[in-house]
């Protein structure tokens, strides 16, 4: 047994075809009020056409009155076969012209006086015949008295094409009048009769998107309940087969089960949560530790090497000297254990810098000639701790250590764009590209130091550069060449602080 077939109805239709065939009626309907305005505008400019043809056709007239004239003199003359020529297909002009006057007697004064010109230009075409065939039959008499004629009628009737020209062209200006005012009128129905039909469209369109618009206006505000947590609310049920009908039935199975999906999924989120949080808090450990270990470096020999040092100049010299150096002594290593763990200002990092050159000048005689250009604004500016002393340590025990001329050291703080540029520069010895390679890729451990040092080696400054700031390549180093001297450039970010 077959189903039998369901009749098709409005709702059932695609969206897409409703609205096509209701923005179609709409342009059907002002494409008809359209062409049926532009049937009216061009009949009346046809009609406004007409109303001087009349004054061209005469000024034509005249014009081929005038080439006749002229072609028929040309040839008394100059009597060429080019000359009669012209003046045979002037002529034919004119007569073709003519015959489209009217003929015929009228109580009309413009029709009457077309009746007298057409008659005059009959006889005015035969005088110039007759011309023409007297100046080639070389009688001279008879083509004198002809042209005379011809003359003196060709006076007449530019005369009388003048007259009827300026009578046509008043009758014309009441003509002209009138239609003016039939196309002022005109257009101001066309204007109200097509602002009345675009209102009627609007309120036609209006209307009918309104019906496809208001099931997704309810789907729309059902949804957004059920955005806010409410899943008791559901869409009217509805038979209709578009799109809107088959997204309402779907959407009521949606939430029927989406308060489970939702608790599960809460479920879920709460598991990722508690693992992103355990493995977050075990990369902070991580990292803690190995800031901690990168810190905790510091090589005991140049605590032992100093204090013998400092013992001594004690024996060597006054206590007020000695006092000084352990002072200094005091100062660097109090720092080195303070901030061991924590970031320091730009200007503290600064003063540890000159507490060690004053004790390794105090070791070494005054060896090191140490000069700085700091910019002052800059020294508040955080940074992690230790990071300049290792560089100038390294400047001293590879660079300006065992040389043969005057060692020197500068440091330079300076802010450059968006960053604080600190810069140690030596003149010592200088380092190789592939040392300098070495040293950027971790491949020199501090191990590879000299044991007269605090421990902490360029590998160490880099990895803690790379874990404060989250970046890579703050840390350059330049040599010109051997015995050319080092610079070793650290860029600190500004808008990090």
């Amino acid at each position: 047994m077959t189903k039998k077939k369901r009749k098709l109805r409005w709702k059932d239709l695609p969206l897409a075809m409703k609205v096509l065939a209701q923005v179609g009626l709409v342009a059907v309907i002002l494409f008809g009020t359209n062409m049926i305005m532009y049937w009216q505008v061009n009949k009346t400019m046809q009609k406004l056409d007409m109303i001087y043809a009349s004054n061209v056709d005469l000024t034509e007239l005249a014009e081929s009155l005038e080439a006749v004239q002229t072609g028929m003199y040309s040839y008394l003359t100059v009597k060429t076969s080019d000359s009669l020529e012209d003046y045979y297909r002037y002529e034919e002009k004119y007569r073709g012209m003519m015959e489209k006057l009217n003929d015929k007697i009228m109580d009309n004064p413009v029709k009457l006086l077309e009746k007298n010109i057409r008659k005059m230009s009959e006889t005015y075409l035969d005088y110039t015949a007759e011309t023409v065939l007297a100046k080639r039959g070389r009688n001279v008499e008879k083509y004198k008295s002809y042209y005379a004629e011809s003359l003196q009628m060709y006076r007449y009737l530019n005369s009388y094409i003048s007259q009827l020209n300026v009578q046509q062209f008043k009758n014309n200006t009441a003509s002209y009048r009138a239609l003016q005012g039939a196309i002022h009128y005109l257009e101001v129905v066309s204007s109200v009769v097509l602002v009345l039909m675009m209102s009627v469209c609007i309120i036609m369109l209006f209307l009918m998107v309104k019906g496809v618009i208001s099931p997704l206006t309810g789907l729309a505000a059902t949804a957004n309940l059920v955005g806010q947590g409410n899943f008791n609310v559901k869409m009217p049920p509805t038979d209709a087969q578009d799109e809107v009908g088959v997204v309402t039935r779907a959407f009521n199975t949606m939430v029927s089960s989406l308060k489970e999906y939702m608790k599960l999924t809460r479920e879920n989120m709460e598991k990722e949560q508690e693992m992103m949080e355990r493995e977050l808090l075990m990369e902070a450990h991580l990292k803690e530790a190995q800031l901690k270990y990168l810190q905790s470096q510091i090589n005991p020999h140049f605590l032992f090497n100093s204090l013998n040092a400092g013992a001594q100049l004690a024996m060597m010299e006054d206590a007020e000297k000695t006092c000084i150096f352990v002072e200094r002594m005091a100062e660097f290593f109090r720092y080195n254990v303070k901030k061991g763990s924590e970031a320091a200002t730009l200007q503290e990092e600064v003063e540890a810098v000159e507490n060690y050159i004053y004790i390794l000048n105090v070791r070494f005689a005054g060896d090191i000639h140490y000069t700085t250009d700091v910019d002052e604004t800059v020294l508040e500016y955080k940074v992690p701790s230790m990071i300049l002393q290792p560089i100038v340590e390294n400047a001293v025990n590879h660079g300006i250590r065992n040389i043969d001329w005057e060692g020197k050291i500068h440091l330079e703080v300076k802010q450059k764009g968006g960053f604080i540029r600190i810069s140690v520069k030596d003149n010592g010895k200088g380092i190789s590209p592939k040392r300098i390679r070495q040293i950027l890729n971790g491949e020199i451990q501090s191990e590879d130091t000299p044991g007269d040092s605090t421990g902490i080696g360029m590998n160490n400054v880099i990895s803690r550069l790379e874990l404060y700031y989250k970046q890579k390549d703050l840390l350059t180093i330049y040599s010109p060449g051997e015995n050319q001297g080092t610079e070793v450039t650290i860029m600190i970010p500004v808008d990090f602080n």
